[in-house]
């Protein structure tokens, strides 16, 4: 039976959703660093206390990486979310990881922070899980923040290693015990070489609960993944390590990104349209052309929401009724690629007439009829 997750979803509601999962033992302010980065690269975080952590309910354990995988897939299904980038770090990857498993068809991409497929032995984590439940959590405030970041953190951030502090000694017992459990019984490593989602991992390079060993295990095992590794980072590497942590989410995020707006912004406006502009790109305009690529057509004009035809009707209406003169040829040009024709492109102009002017629309007639000439002629 599924648990309710405590959750936060943030950013531009029409942005593709990014997953985050946290460690075991903090929350979902874990990601805090996070989350106003992504969400001004155009993207809609949603951050989530797995069951027995943070604000989620901690019913009676043990729990299995199942159970916390499929709490998630149940929060994705009430938003109505179908598919979502992922990004876990320590328990949150080995969630990551079972779903790259068992739910491949709900992640575009991954991203394993800080993790292992195979934390053991065992009886650490069973034994970790009964000294918990006899005797709380005060023993693990120590230990688990020297693991979680070095000391020259601690030393520098006096403040932040207390938030730290405060966030585990709040957890609840069972349910730390429990997600101790997870981890004792779970058995993703012998499938990370059927993975196909397109996947990041990340290691700290100081990171002695899972050492780079662990993250050289998973890049090995999952086809067509990257390793980049963080100097300095203990196990909290978002934390301890926020900019570069960030940067290389970002990145990995990004890459689909860019590639699926190329392909449509290639069958949109032509092969050689689109290498001219490359062409004509240098260091200065370079950022502008990754901006239209990434977010105007591998983000807005690949959605599923409207088709190509119904987008350049609405391109055509707003580069008329903003005077957009300039942009409107090549507008005309996709318009047709996409399917309108001639005495559609000349309805679709008075139409916007009516509510953006005359001049608006005599302008756009002008531009439009010489660009359809021209095609004709071609």
């Amino acid at each position: 039976m599924t648990v309710a997750l405590n959750h936060e979803l943030t950013g531009p509601a029409t942005g593709e959703v990014v997953v985050f999962a946290n460690s075991i033992g903090t929350n979902l302010h874990l990601w805090d660093d996070q989350v106003d980065p992504l969400a001004a690269a155009g993207f809609r975080v949603l951050r989530y206390d797995h069951r027995g952590l943070g604000g989620s309910p901690a019913p009676a354990g043990p729990y299995t990486l199942a159970e916390l995988a499929g709490d998630l897939l149940a929060l994705l299904d009430s938003l109505a979310i179908t598919r979502v980038s992922f990004v876990g770090l320590s328990l949150g990857g080995m969630v990551g990881m079972w779903l790259a498993q068992h739910a491949p068809e709900r992640l575009n991409r991954l991203v394993l922070c800080c993790t292992s497929a195979e934390l053991g032995p065992p009886q650490l984590w069973a034994d970790r899980a009964a000294t918990v439940r006899e005797s709380g959590l005060d023993g693990q405030l120590g230990p688990s923040l020297d693991r979680w970041v070095t000391a020259d953190f601690q030393s520098a951030q006096p403040e932040r290693t207390a938030w730290l502090r405060e966030m585990l000694a709040a957890t609840p017992v069972e349910g730390y015990a429990s997600c101790c459990s997870a981890i004792e019984t779970m058995a993703i490593a012998e499938g990370l070489e059927a993975i196909t989602t397109p996947t990041l991992v990340i290691a700290g390079s100081v990171d002695p609960a899972t050492p780079v060993e662990h993250a050289l295990r998973i890049t090995a095992e999952i086809p067509h993944s990257r390793l980049e590794i963080v100097e300095g980072a203990a196990h909290l590497g978002n934390v301890e390590r926020p900019v570069e942590f960030t940067n290389l989410i970002l990145s990995h995020l990004m890459q689909d990104r860019f590639a699926t707006g190329m392909a449509t912004r290639r069958a949109v406006l032509g092969d050689e349209h689109v290498d001219r502009a490359m062409a004509a790109t240098t260091d200065f305009t370079r950022p502008f052309q990754d901006y239209v690529t990434e977010s105007a057509w591998g983000s807005v004009w690949s959605r599923p929401g409207l088709d190509r035809r119904s987008r350049s009707i609405a391109t055509l209406a707003a580069l008329t009724a903003l005077r957009a003169h300039d942009e409107l040829p090549m507008h005309v040009r996709a318009a047709v690629q996409n399917g309108l024709t001639r005495a559609e492109i000349a309805e679709i102009l008075l139409h916007t007439t009516v509510y953006a002017g005359a001049p608006a629309g005599n302008a756009a007639f002008a531009v439009a009829a010489s660009t359809l000439d021209d095609l004709a002629d071609e």
